[in-house]
């Protein structure tokens, strides 16, 4: 048997097991393996577990003094250099999410643990300063959210990402930012006066008009409604405005693409991307649970028109294919979003974040 379909098999039997058990609020139903610890509890068949109420503990708050917090960026196809996140983990709980098996690295599992054990870097404004001031450091853009969302519900509590904004706007760094949550609005006014210097733009991720859909596959973000609030609200701020569509996934969410394109130019949003379904490491394992226990009917349609997509596998790893993906699938959503960014005018201007204005406290401006 292929490893490919061990997998298969191994993921589907633990659908079977626990379909009985589901985790309202909740991306991830069970904890995947951690493939650096060699000796770990898991629970991957409900039979064995003694303690499974555990999982609907609240969520963990982690707080850690951190060493660094801008990361160079080494992957040539995510559209950015530098990132910084002040929290790792996402309460947000979205199944797909890639950042899932970074949670692996600081000791937990990329299942439920990835949502509810929250790293905060506590001191993250403090490191960014300490960054800036480098002599070397030439104001490169750096985005927020790289990996995990910076407005996530501990935000609300700790305002890191606000401190972060704060010293960019005190030295013009420029910073992007991504984001699924309405929270956003809360720096209405530092993001306002960071757009008329053209020192930050910012994206809202939007995958689905279907509330049903969103509840499941993205249970703690905010509504599709509040996202495009959110885009016209900060758009009429003066803040660069476009929106993620990211991932589309076959025989889920694809067909919306053109709705969420219009919807989103309606609401002032002047620049898009989007990114294709790929399950790599164990979030091939949480989404295929997911899939089967939400989309019994169809989920082995959507889960072979993934493969179709990434050459019968879920996943690529090659520059430049793994986000688009290949075959007749993934080639229709990438015409139907040329076509209908052309239609809305999305992607249409020349603008970049302004560099030039950079300085650090007590020097002149500095042309680069």
């Amino acid at each position: 048997m292929s490893q490919l379909k061990q997998d298969h098999h191994k993921v589907k039997a633990v659908s079977h097991d626990e379909k009985q058990q589901y985790i309202p609020g909740r991306g991830a139903q069970f904890n995947t393996k951690n493939k650096f610890i060699k000796n770990e509890s898991t629970r991957e068949h409900i039979e064995a577990i003694d303690d499974w109420e555990e999982t609907g503990k609240p969520t963990q708050y982690i707080e850690q003094q951190s060493k660094t917090i801008v990361n160079k960026v080494e992957s040539k196809d995510v559209g950015m250099s530098y990132s910084m996140n002040p929290y790792a983990g996402c309460e947000h709980g979205c199944i797909y999410c890639y950042a899932r098996n970074v949670h692996e690295y600081w000791g937990y599992s990329a299942g439920i643990d990835f949502e509810q054990k929250i790293i905060v870097k506590k001191n993250a404004p403090q490191l960014l300063r300490k960054f800036l001031m480098h002599p070397k450091w030439d104001a490169t853009p750096i985005m927020l959210s790289g990996n995990t969302d910076c407005y996530q519900p501990a935000e609300q509590h700790y305002r890191l990402t606000r401190g972060l904004l704060e010293v960019c706007n005190e030295f013009n760094q420029p910073v992007g930012i991504l984001t699924k949550n309405s929270w956003i609005l809360k720096d209405k006014d530092i993001l306002q006066e960071m757009g008329k210097k053209r020192i930050v733009s910012a994206m809202v991720s939007i995958t689905s008009f279907n509330e049903d859909l969103r509840r499941i596959m993205e249970p703690r973000t905010t509504t599709a409604k509040q996202k495009l609030k959110v885009i016209n609200e900060l758009s009429s701020a003066g803040v660069r405005m476009g929106i993620m569509m990211g991932p589309m996934i076959p025989g889920l969410n694809e067909h919306e693409m053109q709705r969420i394109m219009k919807a989103a130019a309606d609401n002032g949003a002047t620049f898009t991307a989007y990114t294709f379904i790929r399950l790599n490491g164990a979030i091939k394992f949480l989404f295929h649970d997911w899939l089967y226990k939400n989309f019994p009917d169809h989920a082995d349609k959507v889960w072979h028109l993934i493969e179709q997509s990434h050459d019968g596998k879920v996943n690529d790893t090659r520059w430049g294919v793994r986000m688009r993906g290949e075959g007749n699938i993934a080639e229709l959503v990438a015409q139907q979003y040329k076509k209908y960014g052309k239609l809305y005018r999305m992607n249409a201007e020349e603008w970049s974040l302004d560099r030039s204005i950079f300085r650090r406290p007590g020097q002149q401006t500095k042309l680069f």
